[in-house]
């Protein structure tokens, strides 16, 4: 009776995050018109921030109770998982477009972001780890956030004119349910999606790299759909390229602020692997301007491929 109920919380969470993220697009679009600036802008900052919450909770968590593997693991894993299944998969549902501005200023720091990280993790002693990532590294990530959301918000874009509706009373509460929704419906479909795999004899470590984290990229999943959906790429796209610089600069740089790490030569492969994703990203986004059906099939090839290899080993 226990695992039919587990079954019924799971489908709720996925209306939750369904509705959610239809409110959230709708209102942050709105906001976005008042504040005049555009769809891209919210997308990078307010909505990618509310969307990484979990990355950020299970992250922090991590970080604080010294469980390094998970603290930089999540947040690698998330952005890998993030441009492979959630922007491939979106592109499969709806072709994305895109423009200049994601590709020479978003899509570019993004990247250099990326190289940083790498360059922070292995670039010291060769092709190996030079043990530390301090506090210092940590903090230069976290400044590095700062100054590109105020550069955002100082050099503004105008808003687009899709819904030229402007934000009322009632835009600001359906922003805050929507953001609620998608985060509490994230943690409810992993929370109960781990049980019933456990109830059919799955193992942890099959959990933590499929459900955990398809459940804590779930409002960026739900977010960039919708947002597609209703025509506004510049939110479907600065969502995940926000999601994923908040999650390298503010998530990871908080992480190594409360708690330096010593870095393992296991993860020199994730972090490879999502500074080639972002450079594949980037190529796309060049590509005729536009994300297509064909294009994110190759995304989600790549992270099914990864899969593969890490049950495999």
């Amino acid at each position: 009776m226990s695992v039919i109920l587990d079954f019924l919380i799971v489908f709720i969470s996925i209306i939750m995050l369904w509705k959610g993220a239809d409110w959230l697009v709708d209102s942050a679009a709105e906001i976005a018109h008042t504040l005049k600036v555009s769809d891209l802008i919210i997308g990078l900052t307010v909505v990618a921030f509310g969307t990484s919450a979990p990355e950020f909770a299970v992250t922090i968590s991590a970080a604080i109770t010294k469980q390094t593997d998970i603290s930089i693991g999540n947040v690698i894993g998330s952005n890998i998982f993030n441009l492979g299944f959630i922007l491939g998969g979106t592109a499969v549902i709806r072709p994305i477009s895109t423009n200049k501005k994601m590709f020479n200023r978003d899509g570019l720091f993004l990247l250099i972001v990326t190289a940083l990280i790498f360059f922070l993790f292995f670039g010291f002693n060769g092709w190996t780890p030079d043990d530390a990532y301090t506090r210092y590294e940590g903090l230069i990530l976290f400044s590095l956030l700062l100054g590109y959301v105020a550069f955002l918000f100082i050099k503004k874009d105008p808003p687009e004119e899709i819904n030229p509706s402007s934000a009322s009373y009632l835009s600001y509460v359906y922003f805050f349910i929507g953001l609620i929704l998608i985060v509490y419906g994230g943690h409810l479909m992993v929370t109960h999606a781990s049980i019933i795999a456990r109830y059919y004899g799955i193992s942890d470590w099959v959990i933590a790299v499929t459900i955990v984290a398809a459940g804590t990229s779930a409002p960026e999943f739900a977010t960039s759909i919708a947002a597609a959906i209703k025509g506004r790429h510049g939110i479907a796209v600065g969502n995940l390229i926000g999601s994923d610089l908040f999650n390298l600069l503010g998530v990871l740089g908080l992480a190594g602020i409360i708690n330096p790490s010593v870095i393992t030569q296991d993860i020199f492969g994730s972090v490879f692997l999502l500074v080639m994703m972002v450079g594949l990203t980037l190529l796309l986004i060049r590509t005729k301007w536009k994300i297509s059906r064909l294009e994110g099939a190759l995304l989600v090839s790549i992270n099914l491929i990864r899969w593969y290899f890490d049950f495999a080993s």
